[in-house]
């Protein structure tokens, strides 16, 4: 049977790709957008691919706009000349512009509920005692494989990824940044497993309980 999508999903592919396009008018570097808005470019056409199989909760779908749209204003702007950021920066007295810390925070609580999903869709792990802690390793293991992406753009390109880095001299940069996807994967699976489970309930796919080992 054919999975329609429903309004709501649709609204937010229209409205993600409104905002794409937006983001790609006269962005402040065309490369370091290109660069930032790539995972969106590779990982919603995935998610598209995969609905007919794979048609996720609407609280899933809504963070993974959010986190697109964290992604287009960073490549819009450039994450260190975000005007969000500097309106945190001038109400809390920051020495510098802290968006990126945003988007980090954001690595790790948005994809913690994207892959607590599948884990419970698409593996044994539903209901196991395993799942948070292999969630929070999984966004650990993004978070450190973009800081090498980051990594091996810089030895690229050199200079080019300047924006792209967005350190800002700040020699504890890379630390910060998983740092902060640790702890967003944390509070996301405090905060919002529940209602992904009854979503999930909803659709069918509940965490199934798993039976204690017997030895």
């Amino acid at each position: 049977m054919t999975v329609q999508p429903s309004r709501y999903e649709l609204a937010l592919l229209a409205s993600m790709t409104a905002l794409l396009i937006w983001s790609g008018i006269t962005p402040h570097d065309r490369f370091t957008w290109w660069l930032e808005v790539a995972p969106i470019l590779i990982g919603v056409p995935a998610l598209i691919l995969l609905y007919p199989t794979l048609r996720l909760t609407p609280l899933t779908y809504a963070l993974v706009w959010l986190h697109c749209l964290i992604l287009m204003l960073g490549g819009h702007y450039t994450y260190a000349q975000v005007p969000l950021g500097f309106w945190i920066q001038d109400a809390l007295g920051f020495a510098r512009n802290h968006y990126d810390r945003i988007g980090h925070f954001a690595q790790g609580f948005i994809p913690a509920m994207l892959a607590r999903e599948i884990f419970i869709r698409r593996s044994p792990l539903g209901g196991s005692r395993w799942l948070p802690f292999l969630v929070v390793c999984f966004c650990l293991a993004f978070s450190a494989f973009y800081e090498l992406i980051e990594f091996w753009t810089a030895l690229a390109v050199g200079g080019a990824a300047t924006d792209f880095l967005g350190t800002q001299g700040d020699v504890w940069d890379t630390q910060w940044d998983m740092q902060l996807a640790l702890v967003g994967a944390i509070v996301s699976l405090l905060t919002l497993s529940r209602a992904q489970d009854r979503q999930l309930e909803a659709r069918g796919a509940a965490p199934r309980a798993v039976p204690a080992p017997s030895y």
